[in-house]
């Protein structure tokens, strides 16, 4: 598990670099002379590069050294960050955000195939459990931070701290992570079969769901606590989203494991979905009241970082030589449904819609993931057929 950790280093610098943003976009706004729905889009192709790239882990780069694709990943994402830092047009910041989205996604997704290849299976849920936890420390800690710096250094300054937090992160990599066991060759009709496979495709059309309702509300977490009547300042919702998320995506590695043994991991993917439905349905009706404004954010993003681990545990319980393509998939679905929730939040903000309707349409989107899930899961009861996953899954 110790060279896990080392994997949850760049994680952490993801997980900062991806929602910062969320945060900055009044301030960036202002700063470029553009309104905050177009700032937004600085979310969505971030997002959308990360999606496009990731099927590239399991395609172009696939029998590339892991360990060699991961720091030249992580070398490319630190990268376009500087650009960022510099660039003095929305244009300019749009196409650097593009650079450092395509390598979070290219880090991302081989990041979690290393972490599930240097532990043993019974230990797998925590070891995805930790990657993930560094993403959702990178949040907690500091998207709070980052904003309160951009307040009073300028965004800039907080692009230049992911920035450095990268080239930390590469050094401590390069230095320290061991040899990745490579992956085995997948044949190009083995990749184009996972995604209509019907053990693979609900588990990625879940998570696609999942994004575009949690992400993507995120992204406008400012305007939505300001329709509602809750506080301007958003550093304490942050935190209290973030400190659900660490929590969230901690705890559930022991969990997951636990209920793989007893093969009802799909049981527990839905109460999540169910959680994250809930919790975003309420968020309009106690945003007056920021003490219930915040427990309601820490249920939210508790669910919503720890749905992944579950999902991505049942994709790797397929055969070996589609695992890491189903993995793929759901990381380039994950990014997608961010990049989708994200561009339809900045459409209705432009159509002059309120921001308290967010949630609940974000709410809407949860509901029918979840009833995707459901769905799913009494269709191979019904089947009463072993998948080409495992039947734990």
């Amino acid at each position: 598990m110790r060279k896990v950790w080392l994997l949850a280093l760049g994680s952490f610098t993801l997980g900062l670099d991806a929602y910062v943003m969320a945060g900055l976009l009044p301030v960036v706004a202002d700063d470029i002379g553009t309104t905050v729905s177009l700032a937004g889009q600085m979310v969505t192709v971030f997002t959308l590069a990360y999606a496009i790239s990731v099927p590239l882990v399991a395609g172009l780069l696939h029998g590339a050294r892991p360990r060699l694709v991961l720091l030249v990943a992580l070398a490319v994402f630190t990268a376009g960050n500087a650009l960022t830092a510099l660039a003095p047009s929305l244009g300019e910041l749009l196409g650097a955000r593009v650079v450092a989205g395509a390598r979070a996604g290219v880090y991302s997704a081989m990041s979690t195939a290393a972490a599930s290849a240097l532990v043993s299976g019974e230990r797998r849920g925590r070891a995805l459990a930790v990657v993930m936890g560094g993403m959702s420390s990178g949040t907690v800690l500091g998207v709070p931070l980052g904003v309160l710096l951009a307040e009073h250094t300028g965004w800039r300054a907080t692009m230049w701290l992911v920035t450095g937090l990268g080239a930390v992160s590469l050094t401590g990599l390069a230095a320290l992570l061991p040899t990745v066991p490579t992956a085995p060759a997948v044949s190009v009709r083995a990749r184009l079969a996972a995604v209509t496979d019907r053990a693979v495709a609900p588990v990625v059309q879940v998570s696609f769901l999942a994004a575009v309702a949690s992400l993507g509300l995120y992204t406008y977490l400012a305007p939505v606590l300001a329709s509602a009547g809750g506080e301007h300042e958003v550093a304490p919702y942050l935190w209290a989203w973030g400190l659900g998320g660490v929590a969230g995506s901690l705890l559930i590695g022991r969990l997951v494991d636990r209920m793989a043994g007893a093969g009802r991991v799909a049981v527990l993917v839905g109460v999540i979905m169910a959680v994250i439905t809930g919790a975003e349905a309420v968020l309009p009706v106690l945003a007056p009241v920021p003490l219930l404004a915040g427990a309601a954010l820490v249920v939210w993003g508790a669910a919503g970082w720890a749905l992944q681990v579950p999902q991505q545990h049942r994709l790797l319980a397929c055969k070996e030589e589609r695992g890491t393509v189903a993995l793929a998939l759901n990381n380039s679905a994950l990014y997608l449904g961010s990049a989708v929730g994200s561009a339809l939040g900045g459409a209705a903000l432009s159509a002059g819609l309120s921001g308290d309707v967010l949630p609940w349409a974000a709410a809407g989107v949860a509901a029918a993931g979840l009833a995707r899930h459901l769905r799913a899961v009494r269709g191979r009861s019904a089947r009463g057929a072993r998948t080409r996953c495992t039947s734990r899954a």
